[in-house]
Order: structure tokens, then C-alpha cells, then sequence
């Protein structure tokens, strides 16, 4: 369960399992206030992370082909 404890500044302090953890407010809804419970959904993003490789690769042909 992942609890807004309070704000700081541009960051929402997270409570997670007794431990917390800092996010940017602008990854939470508008209306999220201290003590509301929030859910959090992460996922890869195939395409770009496949992108972001082919360019790291074209980089380092550049360095080492020379």
C-alpha cells in the first residue's frame, strides 16, 4: 500500500511498507491529498528502450570503428 504521507516543495513523500520515498508531483493526479492511497502501475516501453539501444550502439561504433 502505497500512502501520500505529506509534500514537500515539488515532491510527495511516499510511505511504503514503514519506509519512504520521494516522487514528483507531477507523476500524481491534480486532486491527490496527504493520506490518500495511490496505486502505481509501471511497464517497459519496448519500442523506445529498443530505439534508445540502436543509438547507444551507433555511439559506440563511432568510438571503437575509428
Amino acid at each position: 500500500m502505497l500512502i501520500v504521507d505529506r509534500f514537500e516543495g515539488d515532491w510527495a513523500v511516499i510511505e511504503y511498507e514503514g519506509t519512504t520515498f520521494n516522487l514528483p508531483l507531477t507523476l500524481l493526479p491534480r486532486d491527490v491529498k496527504e493520506g490518500d492511497v495511490i496505486a502505481i502501475s509501471i511497464s517497459v516501453d519496448l519500442s523506445i528502450t529498443k530505439e534508445r539501444r540502436q543509438k547507444a550502439e551507433e555511439m559506440m561504433k563511432g568510438f571503437f570503428d575509428k
